[in-house]
């Protein structure tokens, strides 16, 4: 990093490309379904605002923003309610909030306020004995419960595990007794074993036990090498067919169902080849880059873990989406940060950066 004069050029390049792919191939989405028919210009808008809130960001101090993270999270926390009674129902899932004509999605941004709140209450806690380290933890796992069963209810199980990976962010910054942290571990191995013992040998019991509707979705998730979806089925053979620079614009070489978002990498593959695909591993190498070495320099614990809340959920998305689109891994909701369709998870990942750049010029510690 040292050798650069401007190292920021390390996150800005690599997130101007993936910007670019991203809009080359919003032009062939409207192909997949008339929803895109407009994707360019609102994906092109979107990250023109992005920007934008970069800058705005670097503008003004962010002390307040963790002063009442409080209130920001408990007013994400009555859009996730207000979703469930008013949200839009696509595709069997009510995650979206309409509000004068602008679609938005509460969970995505439940993403910054739970960090910012998980980490105001570790800051703010004083712990001085192993009674103060329980009720900490309580708190901290109340608060992230909370926000993962109203999303569950919508249903969002990728919303879900962002949420635990901040929450598994925030418990290992809390510099907790070392026995606290084999316990959770006991305990989830414990709970995973038995339910894998019932789902194998007492389904009728587990289905009591947790409902006919998730049960049936874990059963997808588990079951998802065995009989590939139709969407799968179609990004493997448009990957496996794809030339080195793909068939171009106004072309798509295979319908593939939610292209222009959860599958994405298979859908640039398709349309810019091979070489689309290794800008994309190239560019987002780079922004990890970016953050790991910048996350070493910094000494403030506030700061450190909201930047590695992000990094965690940002190289999340990147692994999954990509796995799941080479049939690694079972079919999420998980989009590929910078460059699937979306104004929500767009937005939220830029709110993110500009943060993060705006904190790292801070001296203020935890």
């Amino acid at each position: 990093m040292k050798t650069f004069k401007n190292p920021k050029l390390l996150l800005f390049t690599p997130l101007l490309i993936l910007n670019v792919i991203s809009l080359f191939n919003m032009i062939n989405a409207k192909f997949i379904s008339i929803v895109y028919e407009k994707a360019f210009i609102k994906q092109l808008i979107w990250f023109l605002l992005g920007y934008l809130i970069i800058f705005i960001l670097s503008k003004i101090k962010l002390k307040k923003l963790f002063k009442y993270a409080s209130y920001l999270y408990f007013f994400t926390i009555f859009l996730l309610i207000l979703v469930l009674f008013l949200g839009e129902d696509i595709n069997g899932a009510k995650c979206w909030l309409s509000i004068f004509g602008f679609t938005f999605q509460p969970s995505e941004l439940v993403k910054l306020t739970l960090s910012l709140y998980l980490i105001e209450i570790v800051c703010n806690f004083k712990i001085k004995n192993i009674k103060d380290e329980f009720i900490l933890i309580i708190k901290l796992f109340i608060t992230t419960i909370i926000p993962c069963i109203l999303v569950f209810l919508e249903p969002d199980t990728g919303a879900i595990i962002n949420y635990l990976i901040i929450l598994l962010v925030v418990l290992f910054y809390a510099k907790l007794n070392k026995w606290w942290y084999i316990f959770f571990f006991s305990i989830g191995f414990i709970l995973l074993t038995a339910f894998f013992v019932m789902y194998f040998f007492f389904q009728d019991f587990l289905i009591d036990i947790i409902g006919t509707s998730f049960f049936y979705r874990m059963d997808r998730l588990i079951n998802f090498a065995n009989g590939n979806s139709y969407q799968l089925e179609n990004a493997l053979i448009t990957i496996g067919a794809s030339s080195f620079f793909g068939t171009g614009f106004n072309k798509i070489l295979l319908y593939i169902p939610e292209a222009p978002t959860d599958f994405f990498f298979a859908f640039s593959i398709g349309n810019f080849g091979v070489f689309s695909a290794i800008l994309i591993v190239l560019s987002f190498f780079t922004i990890n880059l970016f953050l790991i070495f910048r996350l070493n320099k910094i000494n403030n614990k506030k700061f450190k873990m909201f930047m590695l809340c992000y990094l965690g959920i940002f190289i999340f998305h990147q692994l999954y989406n990509i796995s799941m689109n080479v049939g690694l891994l079972p079919i999420m909701g998980i989009p590929l940060p910078f460059l699937s369709y979306g104004g929500t998870n767009t937005l939220i990942n830029y709110i993110f950066l500009g943060i993060i750049l705006k904190l790292l010029n801070e001296k203020k510690s935890c």
